[in-house]
């Protein structure tokens, strides 16, 4: 072969391997792009958001809500429903065995007779993202095998909490259930067995997967010669700032009193004083003001300002506590003397807010805080930063607190000074110290803003790149469109709009929630301010979205998309369903509680009721449901998420029903849960063996949408989409159609203890044979 032939040789095996590595860098930048699509555009990662150690603690560390787990061994023990805890100074009568909590309260544990349910804490103060997703992980076992469901909320309102549940085996190992769509920024777990089986807990830890953020940028609040300076630098670029007390003394303003009452307080200047103190016995609101008479109490004052001892070119604020009692009679005597760190403005929900400070005391003490409202003492909400334990030595505090729903609107943090003091032991008299006050906020970027998304092609929402407003002169409007004309890939059919951009959570906390018709041409609603408020389009596509703050309007308009979902007529489906709910059986519990030699193996689905879509129903979609109910006796369903009727998914659904002998209506819009997701959601069951004794359901009107109206999920008419299940051990049949052709007589002839044959005529009880009688079939002989 000569030189010539080598060099092509050569040449051409070059190539053959540059073409391979072609092909394999296009394969990987295919599977780049489609983990990009799955994952989105920022990779996420999975953070610990809680973590909570049980055997760190001797007692329940949590508020009491009636039941009382033990420690044994450094585990938290549910002992089981067949107890109940009476606190040791409110109970008529004594135990034998009493269960202290962490905090060294004592409870009498009693015998309980009367049901197997019960709930308690095991979490608390878990920081969550608004629509977050996060899945629980706990070290968990039981004497028996059995389902534990576990509430989380962020408040005590209807609507403020997500359930799920998890199944504890009777050895140790790591469970993990999952919650998604909350709606606080501080949740708690509330576990409520329903079972007499003794649960253990080790461990518990929170997190979810977070995709990468912005990096938060700090702003400085600080005030110089009594006004609010916002700046972008640290506190050492004014010497003289409020919150180190090196200008020497508040101006002269701040200390002018009006018929004996602190204007200031009153007024409102507030934000301009960073530091406020009350102590009993001075600032006495005494006096009449604006033409009402006051009630005497000490109020805040602007705090001390003193040299430090042993170091008199520092000075500091200081909070003389000498005299301990009660306010009055409603009052507790923990905030009897008081101190605040109070900022120049409030605090919006889902932002972040970092609290700096320096403090000590004269003597060892504990103090609690509190946020407040714009006014010092005008309280807000029970938790700030925690307890501060403070020592005779200087320590630094820092923290990031996270503001909750329930915390915007406060602007200050308030430290109760006599935590520790009780009537009978009041603490002794203290002097409390701070300096180098700092209250720094999330730098956000202000506006108006929106994002958007695709519910059915993947798009998520990208709050960070939120495409921002811009005011129109002739249309006297701010601006916006999302979606671009030409690219189908770019329509979407969901918005958000946000007063903030910068942070995820503070965008969605921030949000504008319209109302009425504000689709279409000339169609303006009205819009007002909610946290989570998404919007809904007809259809995908591109959209202008026109916002008059003035009147506090908006209007959306397609500039190009799909046709859009109209609303259909939808009836209600006509058709009455009876289910004759056949006595039960004893459920395992009852027969323990009442000392039955069996045990009994009765269940709340022993008798069900199934409302079933023609379709299997995705994890997100927002239906409406309703329909019209009676029974033969008053009686409580609870309601699951069933695949095929009988193919349990999910504990949770529309709810309880509470049937009465009345006809009664029912409605509720019913988003389907998270838990369903890949699982082929297409029923609605209820379990209509709740009740021990037999009891005829009637059901009618049954209407399951879409909320959008575009759908119905059932039939109009027929009794297709309904199931029954009479009696532990059968199967769940279409109402009408049952396969012992006996429904045509229990529809007709309910549980009223007369007695049939299989063709429908009521026979006399000396009758042989087979015959049904409430709805069951039987041979009378």
């Amino acid at each position: 072969m000569n030189s010539f032939h080598k060099v092509t040789g050569i040449f051409i095996f070059c190539f053959s391997i540059i073409n391979q590595i072609i092909s394999i860098m296009k394969k990987l930048f295919t599977l780049i792009a489609f983990l990009t699509v799955i994952m989105g555009a920022k990779a996420a990662e999975w953070v610990e958001d809680y973590r909570i150690d049980y055997s760190t603690y001797t007692g329940f560390p949590f508020f009491v809500m009636g039941y009382v787990p033990e420690w044994i061994d450094g585990v938290m023990t549910d002992m089981g429903g067949a107890y109940s805890f009476t606190a040791v100074d409110e109970a008529e009568e004594t135990s034998d065995v009493i269960v202290t909590t962490q905090g060294g309260v004592q409870y009498y544990r009693f015998d309980n007779p009367e049901g197997s349910w019960h709930q308690y804490f095991i979490a608390d103060g878990i920081p969550t993202e608004l629509d977050g997703q996060y899945t629980v992980k706990a070290m968990v076992r039981a004497s028996e095998e059995c389902t534990v469901s576990v509430n989380m909320g962020w408040g005590w309102g209807s609507g403020e909490l997500v359930s799920s549940s998890f199944t504890a085996g009777t050895e140790w190992a790591e469970v993990e259930w999952e919650y998604s769509g909350i709606g606080g920024t501080s949740c708690n777990l509330v576990a409520q067995p329903n079972t007499t089986a003794k649960i253990e807990w080790k461990y518990l830890v929170v997190g979810h997967m977070q995709r990468e953020q912005r990096p938060v940028q700090w702003q400085e609040w600080l005030t110089s010669d009594g006004k609010s300076a916002l700046i972008e630098t640290t506190p050492a670029a004014i010497p003289t700032y409020m919150g180190n007390a090196e200008f020497g003394q508040w101006p002269s303003w701040s200390l002018e009193t009006s018929e004996g009452v602190n204007i200031n307080w009153r007024g409102d200047r507030t934000g301009e004083i960073c530091a406020w103190s009350l102590t009993m016995g001075r600032n006495n609101d005494s006096g009449v003001y604006n033409g009402e008479e006051l009630d005497g109490r000490a109020r805040p004052y602007p705090a001390d300002i003193e040299a430090e001892a042993g170091n008199e070119s520092n000075h500091v604020f200081a909070v003389h506590v000498d005299q301990i009692q009660k306010i009055d009679d409603d009052a507790s005597i923990q905030w009897s003397n008081q101190f605040w760190i109070q900022s120049p403005q409030s605090w919006k929900e889902g932002t972040q807010v970092k609290i700096k400070f320096r403090y000590k005391a004269q003597k060892a003490a504990k103090a609690a805080t509190q946020i407040h409202k714009e006014h010092p003492s005008d309280y807000l909400h029970y938790d700030a930063i925690g307890d501060v334990n403070f020592t005779t030595e200087w320590q630094d505090f820092e923290k990031i607190v996270t503001i909750s729903g329930s915390q915007a609107g406060g602007w200050s943090i308030a430290f109760n000074l006599c935590a520790e003091s009780t009537v009978e032991n009041p603490q002794e008299s203290n002097v409390f110290y701070f300096d180098d006050l700092s209250w720094q906020t999330m730098k956000l970027d202000e506006g108006l803003f929106v994002a958007s998304s695709n519910t059915a092609t993947g798009i998520q929402y990208d709050f960070d790149n939120a495409i921002p407003f811009e005011y129109d002169e002739e249309m006297m409007a701010y601006m916006a469109t999302v979606g671009e004309k030409g690219k189908q890939d770019s329509w979407v059919n969901e918005l958000m709009i946000s007063t903030t951009r910068g942070n995820d959570q503070a965008f969605k906390a921030a949000t504008l929630k319209p109302s009425g018709d504000f689709i279409g041409e000339d169609n303006w609603g009205n819009y007002t301010e909610s946290s989570l408020a998404k919007i809904k389009l007809p259809a995908a596509g591109v959209w202008s979205i026109a916002i008059d703050t003035e009147n506090k309007q908006i209007n959306i308009i397609k500039l190009e998309g799909e046709e859009d979902k109209v609303p259909i007529t939808i009836n209600p489906n006509p058709t009455v369903v009876v289910v004759n709910g056949q006595e039960r059986d004893w459920t395992e519990a009852e027969s323990e509680q009442m000392g039955l030699p069996e045990k009994g193996k009765g269940a709340a689905w022993d008798n069900q009721f199934f409302i079933v879509a023609n379709r299997v129903i995705e994890a997100g979609e927002e239906t409406v449901i309703s329909f019209d109910y009676m029974s033969s006796v008053e009686a409580k369903t609870t309601t699951q998420c069933h695949g095929e009727p009988g193919a349990y998914i999910h504990w949770g659904a529309i709810g309880d029903v509470q049937f009465t002998t009345e006809w009664q209506s029912f409605e509720k819009t019913f988003t389907i849960p998270a838990e369903c997701a890949g699982k082929g959601m297409k029923s609605i069951a209820f379990n209509m063996a709740e009740i021990k004794e037999a009891c005829v359901y009637q059901i009618k009107n049954v209407v399951w949408k879409l909320s959008d109206g575009s759908e119905s999920l059932i039939n109009q008419e027929g009794a297709e989409n309904f199931y029954v299940k009479e009696g532990a051990g059968t199967d769940p049949y279409v109402f009408g159609t049952d396969p012992q052709g006996i429904s045509s007589v229990v529809s007709k002839n309910s549980a009223s203890g007369v007695t049939y044959n299989l063709a429908g005529q009521r026979v006399s009880k000396d009758y042989k044979g087979i015959v049904v009688k409430n709805g069951r079939k039987n041979i009378a002989k």
